[in-house]
């Protein structure tokens, strides 16, 4: 039974639903939905008149760091209910009502129980009528799970028909593993459709593997071609590269137990995080966290010429060496040295004897369309989650590929809190180091225009025509919510102390009006953008800058699959 106290959060949230102004420049609300107020979204996909949108976390009713009622007399650690925990279905035939009209069950663990377990990533392949979702076991810490482990809540990815879309239907899962028949964890995936074949789609996945051993890979390929109707997932191709990396095959990587954080070079953080397939699949961007970027050869892949049955191994197919790669925040500032230890290396002191927290994090890397260019962003978390961390944030650059055994940089946009003036200022305030991110994460491009998703500072319009000087378009910051049902410990919690100021918050709060978490990758459908806000829900937004004109002319595209016109976009690349 529900204490009083309980009953009237809940009645908070359901009174709390109502449109509220936004801040924006060249941007245009056409619609929105609050998503129950429950917080905790994740990447959405969408399939004809239909957004699916997951969860950060589970079914259960955990209290997250820093939520107050975890520690209140009245509450208590699980007393914090995670209000539809599921996949939401909307109907978006009309932008500007999108309406909840179904739920896809939250995840469950071995024992069946919607605990430790999260939608964290969805795609959706048309043609097949398949949704694809990646479940993450998710963190006690930052996820605001209850504590779990790989057997009871293990990483898998789930295959639903949507033969009726408002109604999908279980097919398989299957759990991504390795050539050598390691289990891996999956943390994020691109699909891509066969231009050329109707019927095959593949998912590029990848995992968080700091190892040099080249049978342990940080990139895995699976064809899904046969999931629709019943057929199985099959591995095609992997690869590892971290023992290209200088200084890798040291007695001190990828730990050293003389270093203060206890890392050798690259910081215990040198793995692919996430790439980038060109439409055509020839060619894949890497972005990896302290390797920076890499470009892959996958022609192979694409033209379907791995003889079945097989792995192809992809350790020899890079097209830039990570000798010859583009460097940032990297002491020595050269690919070809050993990057240095802590603290004088990342998170290095600065003359002051402050850290300085300029820190590699390499998070997306995505083909310009149509141009011999990259966009790359960074993404920085607060202290909640490293000391290491916080100012200044990550910010996004454009990379020349005209040579792709040499790219280089060519230009980059920062906003503000991407200065290092920024760090120590009085809008530095502890609440903002801790609990925000002020850095990029997720980014949908056009031939001159990219949408990313800059975490607490909303969605930014970049104006990438000239690749020297990109200049802001745009931009968009919705107001917060005064009350969700589940902050996200890492990314907008405090500064509410107390229930009290939890249920009333003070909304003037500079700290406040930045509970803004700005995630997943943008997608533009029929000249509008669908946008989705961890804490604050879903926007349909229409875009009127700069090149307003390249998306309205676009009916579906996204930056990780080669969907819609992505492949149109390409077809005159210079």
């Amino acid at each position: 039974m529900k204490s009083p106290r309980m009953l009237l959060f809940l009645a908070v949230l359901v009174l709390t639903g109502a449109a509220l102004p936004q801040d924006s420049l060249n941007f245009q609300v056409v619609g929105q939905n609050s998503l129950f107020n429950r917080g905790m979204n994740a990447a959405a996909t969408i399939f004809q008149n239909f957004l699916y949108i997951g969860n950060r976390t589970d079914g259960s009713s955990r209290c997250g760091f820093g939520d107050p009622r975890r520690t209140d007399p009245n509450f208590g650690l699980d007393a914090c209910p995670h209000v539809h925990p599921g996949i939401l279905i909307l109907n978006i035939s009309d932008p500007t009502t999108p309406t909840v009209v179904g739920e896809i069950p939250a995840p469950l663990n071995t024992s069946g129980q919607p605990v430790g377990v999260t939608s964290r990533e969805l795609r959706v392949w048309p043609s097949a009528k398949l949704l694809i979702t990646m479940n993450f076991r998710c963190s006690s810490v930052i996820h605001a799970c209850p504590r779990s482990n790989d057997t009871t809540s293990p990483f898998d990815v789930k295959f639903f028909s949507l033969k009726n879309p408002t109604n999908p239907q279980f097919i398989s899962h299957f759990v991504p593993t390795s050539k050598a028949g390691l289990q891996v964890k999956p943390h994020e995936m691109f699909l891509w459709a066969d231009p050329n074949e109707d019927n095959r789609a593949l998912l590029f996945m990848t995992t968080p593997a700091i190892d040099t051993d080249p049978t342990i890979p940080n990139l895995l390929v699976f064809d899904i071609s046969h999931v629709a109707h019943g057929g199985p997932v099959t591995e095609i191709a992997e690869g590892n590269w971290n023992n290209r990396y200088p200084g890798t095959s040291q007695a001190n990587y990828p730990f050293d137990p003389n270093s203060p954080d206890g890392c050798g070079p690259y910081d215990c953080n040198l793995f692919v995080h996430s790439i980038g397939v060109k439409p055509d699949g020839s060619v894949t961007y890497m972005a990896l966290e302290a390797g920076h970027f890499l470009v892959l050869d996958t022609s192979d892949i694409a033209g379907n010429k791995i003889p079945s049955g097989t792995v192809l191994s992809l350790n020899g197919k890079l097209i830039t060496d990570p000798t010859n790669r583009p460097v940032w925040l990297q002491n020595p500032p050269d690919p070809t040295a050993v990057p240095s230890v802590f603290p004088n290396g990342c998170g290095r002191l600065d003359s002051t004897g402050t850290i300085a927290k300029d820190c590699p994090n390499s998070h997306s890397a995505v083909q310009v369309p149509s141009r011999h260019l990259a966009l790359t962003t960074d993404e920085i978390y607060g202290t909640f989650t490293l000391n290491e961390f916080g100012c200044r944030w990550g910010w996004m650059r454009l990379i020349d590929t005209s040579d792709m055994t040499h790219p280089f940089i060519t230009g980059e946009f920062l906003l503000g809190q991407n200065q290092l003036s920024f760090c120590g200022s009085a809008a530095d305030t502890p609440v903002a180091e801790q609990f925000r991110s002020f850095s990029t994460h997720n980014p949908t491009v056009l031939q001159d225009l990219a949408f990313i998703d800059w975490h607490s500072n909303g969605v930014q319009a970049i104006d990438i025509s000239n690749p020297i000087n990109p200049t802001q378009a745009g931009f968009f910051r919705p107001t917060p919510i005064p009350v969700v049902a589940t902050e996200d410990p890492a990314l907008s919690a405090g500064p509410a102390t107390t229930v009290a100021q939890l249920l009333n918050p003070d909304t003037t709060n500079p700290d406040f009006k930045t509970k803004i978490v700005m995630w997943s990758y943008p997608i533009i459908r029929n000249g509008l953008i669908y946008v989705i806000d961890v804490r604050n829900g879903l926007f349909i937004l229409r875009y009127t800058g700069p090149h307003s004109d390249e998306v309205q002319q676009i009916s579906f595209l996204e930056g990780n699959s080669n969907l819609g016109d992505a492949v149109d976009l390409d077809q005159n690349h210079q």
